[in-house]
């Protein structure tokens, strides 16, 4: 999303969500639902000070800014020092796909230190639909943090990777159950000298495996399947696999899918690095505008 021109205007709403890693914020109009301005960084430790650096840049492109909605793992604490209001994550997710997807069937987001799974089940006759959500509460395995530990492992950067093809040709055992086990068998894959790309492709691989085992509960992804998340926004390879292993259990369950064009039934949106930000900015529309929040100086 790019930054747009400076204007005045009091009522519009920031959505800021404080993940494990990353701050993303987004600056939203409330009239249009339109997002103006956005910001997307790493925090390294520093989750304050960056929440602080991305409110004053939107402060100073945008004047008047009042309303703050906030979310994610990190954001509960500095909610009363910025008189914001703290929006849980599922939630501002759902809400972000409800308004950007009604079509869509499940969710996934990959976060640092988080994954969540929502499918949505048809609750009634008159075509509404429920939200099962599943979200991973003991261990970061399967996450992005498990993918930078890893990264740190092969000495690679990030952004050396973004690109990578998706090769299931040559894929090694992971244990992604386990963060600790999952960086186990990296060293010992790297030791056996086995290339970057096999890596990281078999780490991709027990991912999948492991939120589809796990976190769906027992439940069949729903198509449309709408993927989020920094990890599943940047890693090329990463989108393939779940295009991959979410088709093959579809077929072993007898799901019938519409096969004519699978990146569109299984698709990143675009800002899907923000949907967590921008649902909370929704969430905030629906608050009385003369509710009183900070503005940061």
């Amino acid at each position: 999303m790019q930054n747009a021109p400076a204007f005045t205007a009091s009522n519009l709403v920031l959505g800021v969500d404080v993940g494990s890693t990353t701050v993303k914020t987004v600056l939203v109009d409330p009239k249009t639902q339109r997002i103006l301005w956005s910001d997307y960084q790493r925090h390294e430790t520093k989750q304050a000070e960056k929440v602080m650096e991305q409110l004053k840049a939107a402060s100073a492109a945008f004047p008047g800014i009042a309303r703050i909605f906030m979310t994610g793992s990190g954001a509960e604490p500095l909610t009363q020092p910025l008189g914001a209001k703290f929006v849980q994550e599922v939630n501002a997710v759902t809400m972000a796909v409800d308004r950007l997807h009604p079509e869509a069937g499940s969710v996934i987001e990959l976060g640092g230190q988080d994954a969540k799974i929502i499918i949505y089940k048809a609750s009634g006759e008159n075509g509404s639909k429920r939200a099962i959500a599943s979200m991973n509460d003991k261990c970061a395995s399967g996450t992005g943090a498990t993918i930078d530990k890893c990264l740190v492992k092969l000495g690679l950067d990030p952004r050396d990777i973004g690109s990578m093809a998706w090769d299931d040709s040559k894929l090694h055992p992971v244990a992604a159950k386990c963060g600790v086990f999952a960086e186990t068998d990296i060293v010992n894959l790297v030791k056996s000298g086995i290339p970057s790309r096999e890596i990281l492709c078999s780490l991709a691989n027990a991912i999948v495996m492991q939120n589809l085992s796990v976190l769906t509960r027992g439940n069949t992804l729903l198509h449309s399947v709408v993927l989020l998340g920094g990890p599943n926004t940047y890693l090329k390879f990463l989108q393939h696999c779940w295009r991959q292993r979410i088709v093959e259990t579809w077929k072993e369950r007898g799901h019938t899918f519409p096969e004519d064009d699978i990146t569109k039934l299984i698709f990143v949106p675009p800002n899907s690095d923000l949907y967590a930000a921008f649902g909370a900015a929704i969430y905030g529309m629906h608050e009385p505008e003369h509710r009183r929040l900070s503005r940061p100086r």
